[in-house]
């Protein structure tokens, strides 16, 4: 069993609180009742690596304490509490990108229509706030890592998924511009109380999973994700 339904804007938790903790961590409960009345007892759980918050210590791993900043980490850390006592893996992301991405508020999207037609891409701050992208192809064969990895697990365990390397605002929109070979205009606004770096240290699921981010570049990234957008238009 594979779970990765939910809600996933982290601002938008901040103003639907309850909203997203009934589909995050009351979904998941409703979930597992409903594996334990099938007979499921495996899982394999999508949950977020921003249950760190924001720690001094980068690149991040798994044997930091949870410090969830908003009401969307907070509903998948409460899953993964009631996760504890289950054979489960629970895979903690960051920011998958590329291919066709259906959330068009995250920043390559945005920085692709900016490219496309011109508008301004808003961007909170200097642009110097850094993140750890990852290919959707890569997050899927995670998933399938973790699959085959479950029969063996008695416990919850718990992997970092990531590309283990930071790109800030400002690589995300120079790929952008190499890429579509077009000037991306900035409107800069004030800074958003986030972290300023945020980057998953992924060497526990290379390790035990035989996983590794093989698409996560962040150039291809971008070339991909492109690329699906411009045959979508036509």
């Amino acid at each position: 069993m594979c779970h990765l339904a939910g809600r996933t804007r982290a601002r938008e938790s901040l103003a639907d609180p309850l909203g997203y903790f009934r589909t995050n961590a009351t979904g998941t409960f409703l979930l597992l009742d409903a594996m334990a009345a099938a007979g499921v007892r495996h899982i394999v759980f999508a949950s977020t690596g921003s249950v760190y918050g924001a720690p001094d210590r980068q690149p991040m791993t798994e044997d930091l304490p949870p410090a969830p900043p908003h009401p969307y980490a907070a509903g998948k850390l409460a899953a993964e509490l009631a996760l504890a006592s289950f054979p489960a893996i629970i895979l903690r992301m960051l920011n998958i990108a590329g291919g066709t991405d259906p959330d068009p508020t995250r920043l390559l999207p945005r920085a692709l229509t900016a490219a496309g037609c011109g508008a301004p891409l808003t961007v909170n701050g200097d642009g110097s706030a850094v993140r750890d992208y990852l290919h959707i192809a890569d997050a899927a064969d995670a998933f399938a890592a973790a699959v085959d990895h479950l029969p063996a697990v008695e416990r919850a365990v718990t992997y970092n998924v990531g590309s283990g390397v930071g790109s800030s605002v400002k690589d995300v929109v120079a790929a952008v511009e190499r890429v579509t070979g077009r000037p991306v205009p900035l409107e800069y606004r004030p800074a958003a109380p986030e972290p300023a770096v945020s980057i998953s240290d992924p060497s526990r699921a290379i390790a035990d999973l035989g996983w590794s981010p093989r698409r996560s570049e962040l150039e291809e990234i971008v070339r991909d994700a492109w690329s699906t957008q411009v045959r979508t238009l036509r």
